[in-house]
């Protein structure tokens, strides 16, 4: 069986801690799909077309890894494509409380689906997609905070 691992955010917009994140997980599935939600009650600086060719345009070159968009519970959407994994990444505690109780309700959902968390690099700890959009809110350079594929 394929250990298929589902990486789900809003990646508004998707950056260079996102990317080691993937990079480091790659070793770990057969398989990682790259989820970029389309939540509707949340405000996103980029349009979902916009995220997912960024996403796209920067993993080019890793074939063990898909991108595609959805709208609904994360653990159904994984369950749909067959993930049996979900992986997060962790900046900061605060991050591991969110991420915690997600996890929890998640295995109360479906108990198949173990959620599997990576530590961010030291040095890309700090960054974040909500700093990252401030800054370009206040016209600031995020060339260097942002993956490869991300052209503003």
């Amino acid at each position: 069986m394929q250990r298929i691992a589902l990486f789900p955010g809003s990646f508004d917009p998707f950056t260079i801690g996102h990317v080691d994140i993937l990079h480091r997980s790659l070793n770990l599935f057969d398989k990682i799909v790259v989820g970029v939600g389309n939540n509707s009650n949340k405000q996103t600086m980029f349009t979902i077309d916009q995220r997912m060719k960024w996403i796209k345009d920067s993993l080019k070159d890793l074939s063990t890894v898909e991108v595609q968009s959805y709208d609904k519970l994360t653990v159904d959407f994984a369950k749909k494509i067959g993930a049996q994994f979900i992986l997060r990444g962790l900046r900061t505690s605060t991050d591991f409380q969110f991420e915690k109780a997600i996890a929890q309700m998640n295995t109360l959902m479906d108990a198949k689906i173990e959620t599997i968390f990576i530590l961010s690099s030291p040095e890309y700890a700090p960054v974040s997609s909500t700093i990252v959009r401030d800054i370009i809110k206040n016209g600031g350079d995020v060339s260097r905070f942002v993956a490869s594929g991300v052209k503003l």
